[in-house]
């Protein structure tokens, strides 16, 4: 089974903090801000919400199916994706721009700053839905507003069940819109930051949420785990300890790809959060959103 995975393909340059934000910024003066970070650090690697979660559901043994926009940069991201196994028929490639660009500063408390360029993204609404049937499962994360709210429509009409991530992307639509995005979905997914700002603009509780047509909301928590919940009930599954925290970018990604896994597989939710939480420890062990080894066997999947 074939699993849709839309959201956003990005180049990320990462630099590293020795310090911490907090340190540099007076709460007083945040009217004014103008500060400046020394990253003695720097490396480009292959990101993007779309691209790390097809990195990780394809090498659990997934057949993820990317949906999303490269631009004039883009033909090396697009040979790997192929190496990896990933279907990138439904990827466009936009000539007259860049792929997307993500600017990520990480302090010595994992804190992170991000500047995003969307560059090919914002011409993702112009790919539509593949035609075949063997997809059942699908997410919609951040990409551009109007692919977003396409992917959405598009999936509801085709009666294929998917997960609303809107991540980053949230910010961009209001509470009917959200509202909206919900009523298609059949589960929400949503870090602590998130799960806050999502409440608040649509008037709903996580409580109220869970107890609608969906058939779950997850809200990870970073270290703490996650918390689930199904028709009011909330269930708290602890996070896995990390042998080593070298760098949190991409980790939810790799949550949401174990997610996606489990949920192909018509497990219970709670058992798709317990294999995120453990790839994501594995994740944050790594640099980078793609460079992480995950081995279906030594997870008791195989």
């Amino acid at each position: 089974m074939a699993c849709l995975v839309s959201g956003s393909l990005a180049f990320d340059t990462i630099t590293n903090f020795p310090g911490r934000f907090a340190d540099q910024i007076l709460p007083e003066q945040v009217h004014i801000l103008n500060v400046s970070f020394l990253v003695p650090t720097l490396r480009r690697e292959y990101g993007g919400c779309a691209g790390n979660i097809a990195y990780t559901l394809a090498a659990l043994g997934g057949e993820p199916v990317v949906l999303a926009a490269l631009g004039n940069d883009g033909d090396a991201y697009l040979d790997r994706l192929q190496a990896l196994g990933v279907d990138t028929r439904q990827v466009l490639q936009v000539q007259d721009t860049y792929t997307a660009q993500a600017m990520i500063i990480t302090d010595a408390d994992n804190n992170q700053i991000t500047a995003f360029h969307p560059g090919a993204m914002q011409e993702a609404h112009r790919i539509g839905l593949p035609e075949r049937d063997d997809i059942r499962l699908a997410i919609v994360g951040p990409d551009g507003r109007d692919a977003m709210l396409r992917r959405a429509s598009d999936l509801a009409a085709a009666g294929i069940p998917f997960v609303f991530d809107p991540g980053q992307g949230l910010p961009m639509f209001d509470g009917d819109t959200l509202r909206a995005f919900i009523a298609q979905a059949t589960w929400v997914a949503v870090n602590d930051y998130e799960a806050r700002m999502l409440c608040e603009r649509t008037g709903l509780t996580l409580d109220e949420l869970s107890r609608s047509h969906l058939q779950g909301v997850v809200v990870t928590l970073g270290a703490e785990g996650c918390e689930v919940w199904v028709q009011g009930e909330r269930v708290h599954v602890p996070g896995t300890a990390a042998e080593e925290v070298v760098d949190p970018t991409g980790c939810g990604d790799a949550f949401r790809g174990a997610l996606l896994y489990g949920l192909e597989r018509g497990w219970p939710l709670v058992d798709c959060v317990v294999l995120g939480n453990r790839v994501g420890a594995l994740k944050i062990a790594c640099r980078g959103g793609q460079n992480h080894l995950v081995d279906p066997a030594a997870l008791g999947i195989a």
